[in-house]
């Protein structure tokens, strides 16, 4: 299928697949989105919930590893909050060499991470890299569906393609293997706020928060186990 780069409404690229009209992140904002949903939704309030506890591990499986903006954003604030981070990114059809120089988060995150971003698409696939004291990564490209983990996350960034598009990556089998991969308490977190993906999520045992989404969506879905 055929693929491009766009600029997104926030000025940060995404890729497009012209085929499908889908893009790897919102066309309102690949950044923003990556931020709320992931990032604020996500690892903040995981590593808030987890304070009284002192927790300071947390692992974290990625669903659509893509262009590995979600990667980035979390080993620069695994950093700022001085959180050890495991971090599995599984992804069937990685993004070529030629994409990735055309994207230019760095450039709006800021020129000192570009080093980073280099180093998290050096990695091995099937290796777990040591990026730094507080962020480390392997990159699995693996199906969803033969995803075997049982109880070693705290948190899942969900970030398939849109049910719309790729609907059996939104079923109740896909949601089951999530519960399972996630420890108690785990929680996942993700773009999409649709009834059928609520409701889903729900019959393999999630309680499921309906919360503010990113720019130009009105609302997320936030899981826990």
């Amino acid at each position: 299928m055929k693929r491009k780069v766009i600029t997104t409404g926030d000025g940060s690229k995404t890729i497009q697949i012209e085929e499908w009209n889908e893009q790897y992140h919102s066309i309102h904002g690949a950044l923003q989105e990556a931020l709320h949903v992931f990032i604020k939704t996500g690892l903040q309030y995981c590593y808030s919930e987890g304070k009284e506890e002192s927790l300071k591990n947390i692992s974290i499986l990625e669903i659509g590893f893509g262009t590995g903006l979600n990667a980035l954003l979390t080993a620069i604030e695994a950093e700022k909050l001085r959180l050890k981070i495991d971090y599995v990114g599984v992804e069937a059809y990685p993004v070529s060499y030629e994409e990735l120089q055309q994207l230019n988060y760095t450039q709006i995150i800021s020129n000192t991470t570009q080093d980073l971003f280099d180093v998290i698409h050096e990695s091995s696939w099937g290796k777990q890299e040591n990026i730094s004291p507080f962020f480390s990564i392997k990159t699995r490209k693996q199906f969803f569906n033969d995803i075997t983990d049982k109880e070693v996350f705290d948190l899942i960034y969900f970030d398939a393609f849109g049910a719309r598009v790729q609907p059996e990556l939104w079923t109740e089998d896909i949601f089951k293997i999530m519960f399972k991969a996630l420890k108690q308490n785990g929680v996942l977190v993700t773009y999409s706020a649709k009834g059928s993906v609520r409701r889903a999520m729900q019959t393999v045992g999630f309680t499921v928060e309906r919360l503010p989404g990113p720019p130009g969506k009105r609302e997320m879905l936030r899981a826990t186990k």
